[in-house]
């Protein structure tokens, strides 16, 4: 027992640097493909937790408790398409291979593994690039670039527009490869990318040559000028090293956008992008010059290059102040302890998918939603903050009543999440209270 468990462990983590064999790891279809990201959550999880320690041993800051609320409602925010959607990367690969696949490649040989391996990794640099270097695809992937601190929590903030376009890149593939092929490496490509997240590692000697590490991808994140559109690859720097986006870590990397964000509403920052090109794209004059607004790069303007000028980057320099409004201790252990309950939540609801009404489905999701804005107002310290997690305690209470199996309403575990918000509500009606209260006096003196 103690041995299998063993295996599993080291499997989990071998599955996360990529260290498998074509053996283990080819399929006849897709419904064969183990869904890897899915297993790995609890590595993640684990890892996260391990990192704390070591940031702290080796001196560096430690997460924040609002960025990394911020990284975690983000990526909760990219995962709610599949609750109402089918994988559209997916499905339209499966379908281009059925009818356009022009070498019918073995799914159990190694070289078409290997080729899988490089391909999806090629497919992704050119998706990443373009993600950085086309303003449209920017206003999506600016979601994982919008957090200032950089650890392992950073991985998981994610686009819930990107996926939308990004899926385009890989159907070349779909002439030649298998899709439970491709399926295998883009999990395996995105598995990955969840460890370089980290200032716990410098650097990895020759390794560095060839493969993405934290260093290189610490250079990715910065906004420091000599960082700005670099390493772009995902598991291998060899594509950028060929075409001349590659950059070695030098000073201390100053991470977050360019122009940084002043919220921690995670609706504001899938959308704040989409909402400044829109305003751009109505005062560009001409045609030509509003179309380019969409696939230009994002520091693009007319009688500039395509990309813009890098002296329109700010020269910055370590250290650099970080947005930060601060919540009483008690506030961050509610928001945390909600968002516990949220996760489990989110998993009930996708594991039951299949069995539940639409209606029922788009409740869940639009509490996700809200819950998710409220904790954000929270931390902005917005004055509807109070009164919004009121009534969104109120509702998850309503859903429960109106959709809740009964047996589930009076078992322990029903019993203890009604409390729970009961409590919730009960906070927030006294804390409302007592605003409405001091504006009250403060409008009668």
């Amino acid at each position: 027992m103690e041995g299998n468990v063993l295996t599993k462990v080291s499997t989990g983590l071998r599955r996360l640097f990529y260290a498998v064999t074509p053996a283990e790891t080819s399929f006849p279809t897709v419904d064969k493909v183990p869904k890897y990201v899915d297993e790995a959550i609890p590595f993640f999880i684990g890892l996260m937790i391990l990192e704390i320690p070591i940031l702290y041993w080796r001196g560096k800051k430690l997460p924040r408790f609002n960025d990394s609320f911020g990284s975690l409602a983000n990526g909760l925010l990219s995962l709610l398409h599949g609750l109402l959607f089918r994988s559209v990367e997916l499905t339209t690969y499966i379908w281009v291979y059925k009818h356009f696949n022009v070498i019918d490649l073995p799914w159990d040989s190694a070289w078409t593994w290997l080729l899988g391996f490089l391909g999806v990794d090629f497919g992704y640099y050119w998706v990443h690039r373009c993600g950085h270097e086309v303003n449209l695809m920017w206003a999506g992937h600016q979601t994982h670039h919008s957090s200032e601190d950089y650890n392992l929590v950073t991985a998981l903030r994610q686009s819930a527009v990107h996926r939308y376009v990004g899926w385009m890149f890989y159907l070349p593939l779909a002439l030649v490869m298998p899709p439970s092929v491709f399926l295998v490496h883009s999990q395996f490509n995105l598995l990955y990318q969840f460890w370089i997240h980290t200032e716990t590692v410098d650097t990895l000697g020759p390794l560095e040559w060839i493969l993405n590490t934290p260093s290189h991808h610490r250079v990715h994140h910065g906004r420091n000028r000599y960082c700005i559109d670099k390493n772009y690859g995902g598991t291998l720097i060899i594509f950028d090293r060929i075409f001349g986006t590659f950059a070695k870590e030098q000073e201390e990397v100053v991470y977050g956008l360019v122009h940084p964000l002043t919220s921690w509403d995670p609706i504001n920052a899938q959308l704040c992008h989409l909402k400044y090109m829109w305003s751009v794209f109505k005062e560009t004059r001409g045609m030509q010059n509003k179309l380019a607004v969409l696939w230009k790069g994002p520091g693009w303007a007319p009688g500039k290059p395509r990309t813009g000028l890098i002296e329109d980057i700010p020269d910055i320099h370590a250290p650099q102040p970080k947005f930060d409004r601060q919540l009483p201790l008690w506030t961050n252990l509610y928001i945390w302890t909600h968002m516990l309950l949220l996760i489990v939540f989110y998993g009930v609801l996708a594991h039951y998918k299949s069995e539940l009404s639409p209606y029922i489905t788009l409740a869940g999701v639009l509490f996700i939603v809200l819950t998710l804005s409220s904790f954000g107002a929270l931390y902005d310290h917005r004055p509807r903050a109070s009164l919004q997690e009121l009534l969104r305690c109120a509702f998850l209470l309503l859903l429960v009543n109106g959709t809740a199996a009964s047996s589930f309403i009076s078992s322990i575990h029903g019993q203890a999440l009604i409390a729970v918000y009961l409590a919730s509500c009960a906070i927030w009606l006294f804390v409302c209270l007592r605003q409405f209260s001091v504006k009250f006096k403060s409008k009668s003196s």
